[in-house]
């Protein structure tokens, strides 16, 4: 559980998030944790609540306020997800989402630079991030890696093999993640489009999203993209997951209706979801999750 010097920290930690981005012009939002339809994913597992759901990501709420003409959004809140608990891992944590109208997700990865440099002065006087005994720097320019990339780097299979053989989530945290970030932060980008349920897909190349996540000293801290903004491809992507979903015996639950009724208004836009706890881990030097939040389930 967190010291009181560490929830002092963490207060002065989500205080400069919020600045960073009142700064730039984002409206600060809140929309509601209990919702009727998450978005189907195989791989998240929503927590049921009184027949509905709370939410894993504020993430349709907020694409729908973007459709209603909101530009620049932002959002610090509570994310649940059954079965997840590790030293990375918690059941109820706390997420930051940010969506901006008229960028990709290239545009999208300058601005998360930005964002950890802003961090990095404020609560670090501008030294970066120490992780055992060495400095990890978040002065630009960061590392871009493509996923296919790291693949022939790191791995012993092609992005494809591992994709025909249902092993790209196992080869990537195994053989992959460890080694990311470990002197600069990393960009993996460029996911295979199979795998970026809510993401465009490249013009030039529609076998890949134009999705990417961020690396720091081996730990996956965000999740960004540039929007996919086609109702009918997404309702398809939405039902090819809600077959996985029941094929793991699982009941999928609702189609987002609402969401998909509102796409059809949302311009082009690029959004991401940050763990704020695995940041906070990062700049605290913590090497558990546990130690970063006031609470773990265990003490309640």
């Amino acid at each position: 559980m967190i010291t009181s010097h560490g929830l002092v920290q963490r207060a002065v930690f989500i205080q400069a998030i919020r600045r960073f981005f009142i700064d730039r012009g984002y409206l600060e939002v809140d929309t509601p944790v209990r919702i009727p339809a998450p978005a189907p994913e195989a791989y998240i597992e929503p927590e049921p609540a009184d027949g509905w759901f709370l939410q894993t990501s504020p993430e349709l709420c907020m694409k729908r306020l973007l459709a209603q003409g909101f530009p620049k959004i932002f959002q610090i809140c509570k994310c649940f997800r059954r079965s997840e608990r590790g030293h990375r891992h918690l059941p109820e944590f706390t997420m930051l989402e940010w969506y901006r109208t008229g960028i990709d997700y290239l545009d999208l990865m300058e601005e998360c630079e930005e964002l950890f440099r802003f961090l990095d002065q404020k609560i670090n006087a501008g030294r970066g991030i120490e992780q055992d005994g060495r400095i990890i720097p978040l002065t630009s320019p960061w590392e871009r890696l493509r996923v296919e990339d790291a693949f022939g780097m790191y791995a012993d299979m092609s992005v494809q093999d591992a994709l025909d053989r249902d092993q790209f989530d196992e080869v990537l945290t195994a053989r992959i993640e460890p080694k990311l970030g470990m002197k600069r932060p990393v960009f993996l980008y460029d996911y295979p489009a199979r795998l970026g349920a809510l993401a465009r897909v490249k013009e030039n190349d529609p076998q890949v999203a134009e999705r990417f996540e961020i690396y720091i000293s081996g730990m996956e801290l965000a999740n960004g993209f540039s929007e996919l903004t086609d109702a009918d491809e997404q309702r398809s992507r939405f039902a090819r997951e809600r077959e996985k979903i029941s094929a793991l015996g699982r009941d999928p639950g609702p189609m987002p209706e609402k969401f998909l009724d509102a796409l059809a208004a949302m311009p082009e836009a690029s959004g991401i979801a940050l763990g704020v706890d695995r940041l906070a881990m990062l700049f605290s030097g913590a090497k558990k999750i546990d130690d970063v939040v006031s609470f773990t389930p265990e003490a309640l």
